[in-house]
């Protein structure tokens, strides 16, 4: 199953991420080198939300990383949820669906 972590960016978000940004990435390729984080990145220019995709079994996992992501514990993160994402076409499609069935 596909989920995304969905982040939103304090204002302030590209003058204080610098401090933080070096723990914030091991943490992600921790993620994806067991095989939970599949993409992550920042959206907007200047970016202003952040998302990151998961392919796990639960919803927890990127709840968890966001927990412990030092962007959300030092306020650069303002808000984040968590969402199922149902993937029906393209190569990594956790649910393919083709036409006629």
């Amino acid at each position: 199953m596909h989920y995304v972590l969905f982040y939103e960016f304090a204002p302030d978000y590209l003058q204080r991420r610098a401090s933080y940004r070096a723990e914030h990435l091991r943490l992600a390729w921790a993620a994806h080198e067991r095989g939970e984080l599949v993409l992550g990145g920042a959206l907007g220019d200047p970016p202003d939300r952040g998302m990151l995709l998961f392919d796990c079994d639960d919803g927890e996992v990127p709840l968890r990383f966001a927990q412990s992501d030092p962007y959300v514990t030092n306020g650069l993160v303002l808000r984040h949820s968590v969402s199922p994402w149902t993937t029906v076409v393209g190569k990594g499609a956790a649910t393919p669906v083709r036409a006629g069935g």
